[in-house]
């Protein structure tokens, strides 16, 4: 009874549609608001960070004659800025931006991981999850305020110790947590 009346008032003032928009405010909006919270929220790695760490990487290889490739990546993988320095080999472009992936996709720095499979060879099968795999130093996630956000790869220094350090620049370019792998 009380429904038919507001649906009869809904109706005169917005016609059909609004009848139906109503009714469904009133039976099932609620549902969907109650929904929306429920969903996860993630903070976003905004492209202007990933550009200034590429760049930074670059600037720390370049000032020590190294030539790289640095990218970024988001937390699911998926390629935010890459830059290749001059003069760097073909290459890097690819190595570093696996290093990113493998790094954002286990969250942890890839010669932490590198070292890890050495030392236990039967998770070996990790390097074969897939084809964006690299198990190489020079890779670092990206934590900013206790979030992964993404991750930073650099291919080209000559050791993967100098990648990670290269590295390491771009996460102070962005103000982000140090992922300088462990000591050996």
């Amino acid at each position: 009874m009380v429904m038919g009346r507001i649906l009869r008032s809904l109706g005169r003032g917005l016609g059909y549609v609004g009848v139906i928009a109503g009714a469904w405010c009133l039976v099932g909006g609620g549902a969907v608001a109650n929904a929306a919270e429920d969903l996860p929220r993630e903070s976003v790695l905004p492209s202007a960070l990933a550009v200034k760490a590429v760049q930074a990487a670059l600037e720390f290889c370049k000032k020590d004659g190294y030539r790289v490739s640095a990218s970024v990546v988001d937390r699911a993988g998926v390629l935010r800025s890459m830059l290749r320095a001059d003069g760097a080999g073909p290459h890097t472009v690819e190595s570093s931006r696996k290093k990113a992936y493998t790094a954002a996709s286990l969250r942890r720095a890839t010669t932490d991981l590198a070292e890890m499979i050495s030392k236990q060879p039967s998770l070996q099968a990790l390097r074969d999850m897939n084809d964006s795999i690299l198990m190489v130093g020079g890779g670092l996630p990206i934590e900013i305020a206790g979030e992964v956000v993404g991750a930073i790869g650099v291919g080209g220094a000559p050791g993967t110790h100098l990648d990670d350090a290269c590295a390491e620049a771009g996460l102070d370019a962005l103000g982000a947590a140090s992922k300088v792998p462990s000591a050996k």
